[in-house]
């Protein structure tokens, strides 16, 4: 036995006796595959040998029917040594179009094992990267919604409390964008399975997200004249950049805030005859809109909020030639239950139709800002987002953000919620910005030693070599150049409160 000190979900540090874990051996993993499953069974359990990175593993695979109508496949890997007493999962999909599921994210799962972790993974119900299994399947829909992953998270800690004869002293969440909703839903809806989940990009708003995706995409072809070529994209990444990117006293190729930031578009209005460094008059009327955000032509009210000033060179994401796909898919399988619509032969229509989808999609929408009951439970949050993302705008990420803090207040928000916007990165990673850091410990000292994350150091790697280091600051501070030394140098920098400068409104 040995005595380790831990903080309580009421943040008393107390002591406890823990075991150390018993030996796992290759016969109790084989013993799990008699195991009964309430709703469900196990169909394989096996030890897969240690590989190069990953030790022995104890690979459980299970079936999950809490519906009649439910097919939930689901895996659960334990080390059989090393085993650090946590429990982590990361959510998601593996292969194309993975944020609509229907596949086992193995790549994070492996990640886990080598740090010592027990791990999950679930197809969230269906198989393929479509939706087309939802029409006449309301129950699969709520599987793939939300109830897959806590079905799987409440199975992996029985599992491994039977293999190592306890379970889990912590359970973490770590994904991004569809694994950013899936953490969401966590949250809001059963508070009591993780103590610490880092949540980004997320695709939390899904009806209304894809609603949006269909607003830019039809923006951009709205008519002939109003497609922008990505062959303009730098001449606007260039204005943008001209614009806003010395508001924080660094030129450094990035956006610090950019919602400080007051772009128009119009100033690359052609004078001269058409070319790829100005923008015609149809445009900007579509660039315009794209850094807006939809609204409901009826009432005004906004649906979602526009792309970001430095997200230009990525925006054939959503306003290239191909209609977004999981804007397709929702409105295909989900609120038109057409498998030949098209947005190009019927673009929908920004009042009705997005209500549609809002009733149609309820069981994917991770939107409740009420999170009191995860918070009350000492549950802690770091998310972060970049503000390049052209697939998700940030200002959803940075509007959720502060729904939470109106409904559960700011101290309580303080305590458990930390969100870090990552100045030019694109979504999950990728872009100009320090797009390489790790939040994990951050989260785990936070759970386990109450210790808050007031800064994370970030790094821009280029072909294996540190460019430029940066801290990433909690919002809504933002890194503030010291004035001297290096600016590519995260020393030289503090975590403070932005310039005032005014404030993007949309």
């Amino acid at each position: 036995m040995r005595m380790i000190t831990f903080l309580t979900t009421t943040g008393f540090l107390v002591a406890a006796s823990v075991s150390q874990a018993q030996v796992a051996t290759p016969a109790a993993c084989e013993q799990l595959a008699t195991r009964p499953l309430a709703g469900g069974g196990i169909t394989s359990a096996a030890v897969s040998p240690a590989a190069e990175g990953p030790p022995a593993t104890c690979r459980v695979a299970a079936t999950l029917t809490p519906t009649a109508d439910s097919e939930i496949k689901i895996e659960v890997w334990m080390p059989l040594t090393g085993w650090n007493g946590k429990f982590h999962s990361a959510g998601g999909a593996s292969g194309a179009n993975s944020a609509i599921g229907g596949s086992i994210n193995y790549q994070p799962m492996q990640a886990a094992l080598r740090n010592g972790y027990a791990t999950a993974g679930t197809d969230g119900g269906h198989t393929g990267a479509t939706l087309s299994f939802a029409p006449g399947h309301p129950e699969k829909v709520i599987d793939f919604g939300y109830r897959a992953v806590h079905e799987m998270t409440v199975t992996a800690k029985s599992l491994i409390a039977t293999f190592y004869g306890a379970g889990p002293r912590f359970s973490y969440w770590n994904a991004c964008a569809a694994g950013g909703r899936q953490g969401w839903q966590e949250i809001q809806r059963y508070p009591a399975d993780y103590d610490g989940l880092i949540v980004s990009d997320p695709a939390n708003a899904w009806s209304k997200l894809q609603s949006w995706s269909l607003w830019v995409w039809q923006a951009a072809h709205e008519t002939p004249a109003s497609y922008i070529p990505p062959a303009k994209y730098p001449a606007m990444h260039k204005a943008a950049l001209d614009a806003c990117d010395a508001l924080d006293d660094v030129t450094d190729g990035l956006i610090e805030n950019p919602l400080a930031c007051t772009f128009d578009p119009k100033v690359l209005q052609c004078t001269a005859g058409d070319n790829d460094s100005c923008l015609t008059p149809s445009q900007v009327d579509a660039a315009r809109k794209i850094y807006s955000p939809a609204k409901n032509p009826r009432t005004g009210a906004e649906i979602f909020p526009g792309l970001m000033p430095g997200s230009e060179l990525s925006w054939g994401s959503l306003a290239g030639p191909e209609v977004p796909y999981y804007a397709t898919e929702t409105y295909k399988h989900l609120v038109f239950n057409d498998p030949n619509w098209s947005a190009a032969a019927r673009p929908i229509n920004f009042d009705t139709d997005v209500a549609r989808a809002e009733t149609a999609s309820a069981a994917l929408n991770a939107d409740n800002a009420n999170i009191k009951p995860f918070l009350d439970r000492g549950g802690k949050i770091i998310a972060y987002g970049g503000w390049t993302d052209p697939l998700i705008s940030p200002l959803n990420e940075v509007n959720l953000y502060k729904r939470v803090a109106s409904t559960v207040g700011q101290v309580q928000v303080d305590r458990s919620y930390r969100l870090f916007m990552v100045p030019g990165m694109n979504h999950c990673r990728g872009g100009e910005g320090t797009d390489t850091f790790d939040m994990l410990p951050a989260l785990e000292a936070w759970v386990e030693q109450g210790k808050a994350p007031d800064r994370i150091e970030a790094s821009k790697v280029v072909q294996g070599r540190v460019q430029r280091t940066r801290p990433l600051c909690p919002f809504p501070q933002v890194a503030r150049y010291s004035g001297r030394g290096s600016t590519d140098d995260a020393a030289n920098f503090v975590c403070a409160a932005p310039p005032a400068t005014g404030s993007r409104t949309n």
